[in-house]
């Protein structure tokens, strides 16, 4: 276990949108941020995003995953390999399954292997003791959420939000000394983001993503559509609460409709369901600062926006990096890892006490 020292940790993520691997390095003790050194992505190629998709909501005990699991640890270790002077990585691997009431959260990719590669400990499997203790095991990042809050001298409450392939939420107190204190932290995940509508893109147009929101700020949106989705029981669960990609026939309730009604309807879906997220806010915040490609979508930001009464900003606004946030925190949380520090606490994955999490692997 490490004292109390401030160390040069490489994070690394690779979220349920399988865009690629985004790396950042963090100069932290796992309680504050010093500095925030440099970043690097490594996108999948086409080819391995279609393979990463054939196994999504696999287990373990797949024999395809062999293929699967070294595609992700040479994209891993080619992307740490552009960095230099590194003390500990944070490895996120790739979620393919999420099933904390059942058979638990499936992250592929060895931890062990990357300290083998890169010649420093690696700390990995950072979700599954959060489970086996009765938690979400999601999200993670709110503790570096809190640190971040600090970090820009914030006085009031505020909540980050991050729009990757699902939608989550921090509900932030900066004035209390730790996030695992009573009232500082309440997390969960929000209901489906960007995931739905880069699909319907990939599988109808053959593109990625619907650039800045064009398709779907031209689009009408099927209210209908969007009230019956709100019915759903997720919304009235008590949160925390998690996802794994989760409502996995959007594209199916939205069928019927063109390309541009589609996207619309997709877009007010996630801004209706943050939304109704913050019926849930122990008090309104000052401010949302949104993280993940979802503040790229300028439609989705607009209709956030008008489903919210306080200002919905990017993170840029306060001076930070919303496409590095997540590889940030799995740096930070590795730190955290190292120091024996929790990593979750009630408030954020429904853990029944505050708790540790991630394994240390070592050259």
């Amino acid at each position: 276990m490490l004292k109390s020292e401030f160390k040069r940790v490489l994070g690394l993520m690779s979220g349920t949108s399988f865009d690629g691997v985004d790396a950042a390095v963090l100069e932290t003790d796992g309680e504050v941020i010093r500095a925030f050194g440099p970043t690097s992505f490594r996108p999948y190629t086409e080819e391995e995003r279609g393979l990463l998709r054939t196994v999504m909501g696999c287990w373990p005990d797949v024999p395809e995953l062999e293929e699967v699991s070294e595609i992700i640890e040479t994209a891993h270790a080619e992307i740490m390999a552009r960095f230099d002077g590194i003390e500990l990585a944070g490895f996120h691997g790739q979620t393919l399954a999420h099933d904390p009431r059942g058979r638990g959260t499936h992250q592929a990719g060895s931890g062990a292997v990357l300290a083998l590669v890169a010649g420093y400990p690696v700390v990995w499997d950072f979700r599954t003791s959060d489970v086996k203790l009765g938690g979400q095991g999601a999200p993670l990042a709110p503790f570096y959420h809190f640190a971040l809050a600090q970090h820009i001298k914030a006085e009031a409450p505020l909540v980050f939000l991050n729009l990757g392939g699902v939608g989550n939420v921090t509900w932030v107190d900066p004035r209390k000394a730790k996030p695992e204190e009573q009232g500082a932290l309440l997390a969960f995940d929000t209901g489906p983001a960007n995931a739905p509508m880069d699909d319907l893109c990939n599988i109808r147009l053959g593109r990625a993503l619907d650039e800045g929101g064009a398709l779907a700020a031209s689009g009408m949106v099927d209210h209908a559509i969007v009230d019956a989705f709100l019915q759903e029981p997720f919304f009235f669960r008590m949160p925390p609460k998690s996802l794994d990609r989760g409502f996995a026939d959007m594209l199916a309730r939205v069928a019927h409709l063109s390309d541009a009604d589609a996207l619309a309807t997709l877009s007010e879906c996630c801004a209706a369901a943050v939304g109704a997220g913050f019926d849930h806010m122990p008090e309104m915040p000052a401010r949302v600062l949104v993280c993940g490609g979802g503040r790229h979508n300028s439609d989705l930001m607009a209709r956030i926006a008008a489903h919210l009464p306080c200002p919905v900003l990017p993170v840029e606004s306060v001076g930070l990096d919303g496409d590095m946030i997540e590889a940030q925190a799995f740096a930070y949380l590795a730190m955290r890892v190292a120091r024996g520090l929790p990593t979750s606490c009630p408030s954020t994955t429904g853990v029944a006490a505050a708790v540790g999490g991630g394994q240390i692997s070592t050259p």
